[in-house]
């Protein structure tokens, strides 16, 4: 592990990187925002089929 060479290639991958503009921005978060709700929504879904199958209902 050469630790001098590791330091650079972040460095230099911090010069390349940019701020993201608004629109990126907004972009980005509606797509996590999306995968959220979806992987909320199939543990939900889950959820209920295991209440189902366990006999727990109301």
């Amino acid at each position: 592990m050469d630790v001098p060479y590791d330091l650079t290639s972040y460095v230099r991958v911090l010069k390349m990187a940019t701020t993201p503009t608004r629109e990126e921005f907004i972009q980005v978060s509606k797509i996590a925002g999306a995968g959220i709700l979806l992987v909320g929504f199939i543990g939900f879904i889950i959820g209920v089929i295991m209440l189902f199958l366990t006999g727990g209902g109301i």
